[in-house]
This record gives structure tokens, sequence and C-alpha cells, in this order.
């Protein structure tokens, strides 16, 4: 990737419906040239897709809750019934395998404190494989995600 590449990535992260013409402009490229880079960006999987960026709460999800999961054992049956259950609720936004005292990072969103305490009582703590779960509750987000730092 060079600086070109860069600069496309670095705008089309924040700004994913600029046009064309308008990108090419920004980064210093003919309108075919940018084109054919943004098309091999895609076709390497530096761009795996685009998406709208929701505002959370307007489309009503009042709460965003980090969920720390120690599993049982970290033999390989309970490590994939874990993930297995986690990728068929649609309310986990990210999960992350990490290291330290717990071994998986939840992030969820929720209505309401009493959606999230369904989704913990009904689904979260059925998972057989969690020995404990750590429950932390977001009270405001001071940095939301915008995209990768990309040196330029």
């Amino acid at each position: 990737m060079d600086q070109y590449d860069i600069r496309i990535l670095s705008i089309l992260q924040r700004d994913g419906d600029i046009s064309m013409a308008r990108l090419s402009e920004r980064v210093g490229l003919s309108l075919s040239a940018c084109h054919r880079r943004v098309k091999i960006l895609e076709a390497d999987g530096k761009i795996s897709h685009y998406a709208a960026r929701l505002n959370r709460k307007a489309v009503g999800l009042e709460i965003q809750v980090f969920i720390e999961a120690k599993l049982v054992s970290q033999r390989r049956d309970d490590i994939e019934a874990f993930e297995a259950a986690i990728h068929t609720m649609p309310e986990v936004l990210e999960c992350h395998l990490i290291s330290g005292e717990f071994d998986y990072l939840i992030r969820v969103a929720a209505r309401n404190t009493e959606d999230y305490e369904k989704l913990y009582r009904d689904r979260l703590t059925l998972i057989p494989s969690v020995a404990q779960m750590k429950t932390l509750l977001c009270l405001s987000t001071v940095k939301d995600f915008r995209g990768f730092h990309l040196a330029e």
C-alpha cells in the first residue's frame, strides 16, 4: 500500500458514501485511477464492506454493556460451544478472545436494563461452558470507533 491507498482508506472510513469523483479530488488522482485503486483494495480484502454507522440511542438502544466471560476450561469443545452460542445472539455486537483473568470481552447494546437482564438470564447464563461473567455498564462513551489510524 502506498500513500494514495492509505489516503483512500482513511477517507472511506470517515465518509463511506463519498462519490468516486469527490474521493479522487481529495486524494489527488484521476477518477479512473482512484476507482481502479478502490476496486483493488476491495478485491484484496482491505475494504471488507460498506455500511451506515447508526446512532445507537437514536435507534432505541439506550444502554451499552461490556461483559467479561470466563470459561470452565480452555478445551476446544468449551471454546467452540461458547463461540457458537455467541454467534446466535444478534444483541452481541462484538466478542473478543482476550488474555488476562477472563477469556472473552463481549459488547452488547440493549433497549434498556430489562432487555439486557433478559439476554443475560435467558441466554448468556445458559451457555454451559461459561464459569463466570462480570457485567460492566457503560455510563457514557468518550470516544466512539471511527476507523483505524493509518499512518500517512
